[in-house]
């Protein structure tokens, strides 16, 4: 019972910490200004002071605020926020438009993923590429749109995982989660005999052990998938914007 009570408090606790964070990442209290006070929080979202405080600290482990003495809890600049943290990615994502964030996507995706295909066809190790591999297998094998956005996330971070550059398994932690509103978008097109083929291309290069054909096999399969946003939703991710001009 006490561990059922204390489960309920951090759900709480996350619950008002989400709340607080997206309204940060919306702008609605602009970097350097303060938030409402502890007990106007406490009023606007019906929770004790114990719920905020928690809540809090929360947010300024993930640098969106910090708190100082007579000045108040304050809104960090955004670019010293924790921009790698789950949550805060996902309140991105959930308050960004989906134009723009698909923009960003594939700038990061454009500049890290064909070198990361290249590392690993170097640096990988045999486990390395099965895993690469068996993530190749199960989009094939992949029954609904769900079990394909699945394999593809695998797929993606094994290949960061056999850089075997620490630097990069970040990386393959936020591909779980910023990728997934890509994917889900294009899973149920009928571009997947294509896909399969050009994520075995990228597969077998690495496992080859070749850095410049894995690095163009991935430069295609990013390419590729652009494409298909932008012939399913009008929205290409490759120009600036986002928006197929008209």
């Amino acid at each position: 019972m006490i561990f059922e009570r204390s489960q309920v408090l951090r759900n709480i606790q996350a619950q008002v910490a989400e709340q607080i964070g997206k309204s940060i990442i919306r702008g609605d209290v602009a970097p350097g200004e303060p938030i409402p006070s502890e007990m106007r929080l406490c009023e606007m979202l019906n929770v004790s002071r114990t719920v905020v405080r928690e809540a809090i600290r929360m947010l300024s482990g993930k640098g969106l605020v910090e708190s100082r003495p007579r000045s108040g809890t304050r809104v960090r600049p955004p670019e010293l926020w924790n921009q790698l943290d789950p949550d805060v990615l996902r309140w991105q994502f959930d308050t960004a438009d989906l134009a723009t964030y698909l923009v960003k996507l594939f700038r990061l995706r454009s500049a890290v993923e064909p070198m990361a295909a290249a590392y690993a066809a170097v640096s990988g190790t045999a486990e390395d590429i099965a895993a690469i591999r068996a993530a190749a297998d199960a989009m094939a094998a992949a029954e609904s749109n769900k079990a394909w956005v699945e394999a593809d996330i695998a797929f993606h971070r094994a290949i960061h995982i056999a850089t075997r550059n620490e630097f990069f398994w970040p990386i393959a932690q936020m591909f779980g989660v910023v990728l997934r509103r890509a994917f889900d978008l294009v899973a149920p097109g009928d571009h997947r005999p294509r896909s399969i083929k050009e994520h075995r291309r990228v597969m077998e290069a690495i496992a080859a052990r070749d850095p410049e054909a894995a690095r163009a096999a991935m430069d295609v399969l990013i390419d590729h998938a652009a494409g298909d946003l932008k012939r399913m939703y009008g929205i290409d991710p490759r120009r600036e914007g986002g928006r197929q001009e008209g």
